[in-house]
């Protein structure tokens, strides 16, 4: 995972910078995206391991599927991505891409587990404490998961705040392990 995150590094830094620099972060974002997702499928997997296709073929047919939903800059990202044989590394560069624009926008996503449905109240309240916080935008994702028994995990970036019920159980038993 590592190592693939430094090959991505490079590119996704050039992606950024190039964006920013023409203020299309938005707009690369979504580009970026959707190459990773292309680069998941099945086809496409295939085709970016097959040895008898040129980099040229693989950055044009990568082109095509993609149809007029990249602008002339990313099919040229996409082709000097395939030149250095980096296609399958599309989804960490996007991945990178993100965290670079999340920076920039001093925003962070944050994955909400419950084990019960929170109240759009509850979501804003959350979501303004921990703006507060880590001082930054919060975009809140709230998911379910009864296995909690109770109370959250919130998840942003690396911080992780386990604060459900099976979560200090599993505190507790390894206390009385100890």
């Amino acid at each position: 995972m590592a190592e693939l995150t430094t090959l991505a590094r490079p590119y996704a830094k050039a992606a950024f910078e190039y964006a920013q620099a023409h203020q299309q972060l938005a707009s690369w974002s979504a580009m970026l995206g959707l190459a990773a997702e292309v680069s998941r499928g099945d086809t496409i997997q295939r085709m970016l391991t097959a040895p008898r296709l040129t980099s040229t073929d693989k950055s044009t047919t990568f082109n095509e599927v993609c149809g007029d939903k990249f602008d002339a800059q990313v099919r040229n990202f996409i082709h000097i991505v395939a030149e250095n044989d980096r296609l399958a590394l599309l989804p960490e560069i996007a991945d990178l891409f993100e965290l670079y624009k999340a920076e920039q926008e001093k925003s962070v996503d944050v994955d909400v587990t419950s084990a019960f449905a929170l109240s759009d109240e509850q979501q804003d309240k959350l979501a303004k404490v921990l703006s507060a916080r880590l001082g930054r935008e919060v975009r809140l994702h709230a998911t379910e998961d009864a296995s909690l028994i109770g109370g959250v995990v919130i998840r942003a970036g690396d911080l992780v705040i386990d604060g459900s019920v099976r979560g200090k159980i599993a505190k507790l038993a390894e206390a009385l392990n100890s």
